[in-house]
């Protein structure tokens, strides 16, 4: 069995997205990419990121945990629901988001950081 020992930091990401109201920056290590997102107050996913993925709702899936703000989901099938600080998230393709409050939402995301705003397919 290989064992593996890996650290980086956001604060040197490998990639950095912005979009109307957020941002997204991204740190791959030992193949895991980790996103931090970054979601100001106003920013909503049908209004700000769907020009860039040019589908009806977003189809990323993703699994993350709130730093701080509040950030509502709502799933294409109608069922809401509002994460907060310390708060761990697992959500399916299909949906819209938007930030709750006057405070950004900040989160990490490991299933969607990869994919997310991305503007062209890799």
């Amino acid at each position: 069995m290989t064992m593996t020992l890996a650290a980086k930091s956001h604060d040197q990401p490998d990639d950095v997205r912005r979009f109307d109201h957020g941002s997204v920056a991204v740190v791959n290590v030992a193949g895991v990419s980790v996103g931090r997102v970054v979601f100001e107050p106003g920013w909503r996913w049908s209004e700000h990121v769907r020009p860039l993925a040019g589908t009806a709702s977003c189809e990323v899936a993703h699994t993350g945990y709130v730093l701080s703000g509040r950030l509502a989901i709502r799933m294409d099938d109608g069922r809401e629901a509002v994460a907060g600080p310390g708060d761990i998230f697992v959500v399916s393709p299909g949906h819209d988001g938007w930030v709750v409050g006057a405070e950004p939402c900040v989160l990490l995301d490991w299933a969607g950081g990869a994919e997310y705003a991305r503007r062209e397919p890799q």
